[in-house]
């Protein structure tokens, strides 16, 4: 046996070890889901003061860079012009990968939009901002 086949076969038999030991729940059991998470105020109120607008500031950074000029590094027109100057210099294979770089930018972009959707929700219903304005 490789090592690895050995480190495999220890931990899945280990895996069944444990699961001999503790007992599959029974299906007559009926699931309770996780506990309802409880926060305190003070750390909601520092979650409002701190963390937010930290997340806030990541989330514009992100989206400036991407929506930035073509001297910004990482945005789509950077990426679109490095893809040009690769193909120019006929590396093909290069161009293709910044212009798969360029096409998954729209879905950062989604994922940015949805990001400060949540943190204005947050904000809305924890900091007493409506509608997640300051």
């Amino acid at each position: 046996m490789t090592s690895w086949t050995r480190i495999f076969a220890v931990a899945g038999s280990t895996a069944m070890l444990g699961l001999a030991l503790t007992g599959v729940a029974s299906a007559d059991e009926t699931p309770t889901g996780p506990a309802p998470m409880t926060v305190s105020a003070d750390q909601v109120k520092k979650r409002c003061e701190e963390r937010v607008p930290k997340i806030e500031a990541r989330i514009k950074a992100a989206t400036d860079r991407i929506g930035g000029d073509e001297n910004t590094r990482g945005s789509t027109k950077w990426l679109e012009a490095q893809a040009k100057a690769a193909r120019e210099a006929g590396k093909d294979a290069k161009a293709k990968l910044f212009d798969a770089r360029k096409d998954l930018r729209g879905e950062k972009l989604t994922k940015l939009g949805e990001a400060q959707k949540r943190i204005d929700t947050f904000q809305s219903e924890h900091c007493g901002y409506p509608g997640g304005t300051k």
